[in-house]
């Protein structure tokens, strides 16, 4: 029996589909959204029927019968943090989802417009490896004041994916290796992976780590703190200075790097500093991240959309990171792994494989 599947992978800007028949992809498609367009809706939440339209119009206009999936899969959200495997989307997750208990990201779309589909085509839904799975080891998850708690946000599925393609690459398996391996897209996340498990990673989400081209990134905490209690920004603003209005937004304001790049290759000196200092501070990240595996790293992997930039992204970090670069291999996975990712978790439960997870 051969299972066909419908992949959804909402991103902040746009929203990756795939179709897939057990391990092999039929097509693939991302539908992209422009900040005018996702104007209209004032919180993530709120464009829940907007994509799920676009979606359902895309696989008409193909022709393909709702009917016709065996089950349709969704990126996992923010969740309470969970083991990783492959989980059936239930009421639990939807609310927790719905409500952003955990925090609003354009993942948590991804279960809710799945489970949506899902009901008309009358199959399953599943969320795999969502970017609140938690490997941290126990001194990572502390930071200098006891009211605060590190926490575990980053690309865990692509993370995962692409580790395991590295570590192929490398002639190991993946639970036998170190590598640290950074996620460039709307967000960043470079994690340790010690072993076959994530150690530390940066939040991707709100507060840490490299500016990229969506988020703020790691900012100095006194400054920070001055203006959140000037008066001048209120609680929802200052939020959107760390997450959505950050970054290359803020600076420059355009989340596309290619339209950075154009700036730069038109003399605008200050696009080219901005994007030179995204790529230093990548590149200090993916030093730091050697502490959790004490110094033992096999590989630096860079993948995510904008690593398909040799010139203006991948070139400047490997620059910053001098004789490291040299002497560890550094392998560029472009883009993500993640449609097929999330269908072969949904494979290994539909086959029998393995049994969903249930969120509780």
């Amino acid at each position: 029996m051969t299972y066909k599947m419908l992949i959804i992978n909402p991103g902040s800007t746009s929203t990756k589909i795939g179709i897939f028949e057990d391990e092999k992809e039929v097509s693939s498609q991302t539908l992209r959204h422009s900040v005018e367009e996702l104007k209209p809706y004032p919180t993530i939440i709120d464009q829940i029927d907007f994509r799920t339209n676009i979606i359902e119009e895309y696989l008409k206009s193909q022709n393909i019968e709702l009917n016709s999936f065996s089950a349709i899969v969704g990126r996992g959200g923010l969740l309470k943090p969970i083991e990783s495997g492959t989980y059936e989307i239930n009421e639990k997750m939807l609310e927790d989802l719905k409500s952003c208990k955990y925090g609003a990201h354009a993942s948590n779309l991804g279960a809710l417009i799945a489970y949506k589909i899902a009901k008309q085509a009358g199959c399953p839904s599943f969320i795999v490896d969502p970017v609140v799975v938690d490997e941290l080891c126990d001194e990572a998850r502390i930071c200098g004041h006891p009211l605060i708690k590190r926490i575990s946000i980053f690309h865990a599925l692509n993370q995962k994916a692409v580790a395991r393609s590295a570590a192929k690459a490398l002639g190991k398996k993946y639970e036998k290796v170190n590598l640290v391996v950074a996620h460039l897209g709307g967000g960043i996340s470079i994690g340790s992976h010690r072993k076959g498990k994530v150690v530390d990673v940066n939040n991707a989400l709100d507060g840490e780590g490299p500016f990229s081209p969506e988020r703020s990134g790691t900012l100095p905490a006194g400054q920070l703190l001055e203006l959140a209690f000037s008066g001048k920004y209120s609680h929802n603003e200052m939020k959107k200075m760390l997450t959505g209005e950050g970054g290359l937004i803020a600076h420059l304001g355009t989340n596309d790097v290619r339209e950075v790049v154009k700036k730069i290759e038109n003399n605008d000196k200050q696009a080219e500093l901005i994007l030179k200092s995204m790529c230093f501070t990548i590149a200090k990240y993916i030093f730091a991240a050697f502490t959790s595996l004490y110094g033992e790293v096999d590989a630096i992997v860079i993948t995510g959309g904008i690593a398909h930039n040799n010139e203006y992204i991948i070139e400047p970090i490997k620059k910053y990171l001098g004789k490291i670069a040299q002497n560890i291999p550094i392998l560029v996975f472009p883009g993500e792994e993640e449609l097929p990712a999330l269908a072969a978790g949904a494979l290994r439960v539909l086959k029998g494989e393995e049994r969903a997870k249930i969120y509780e």
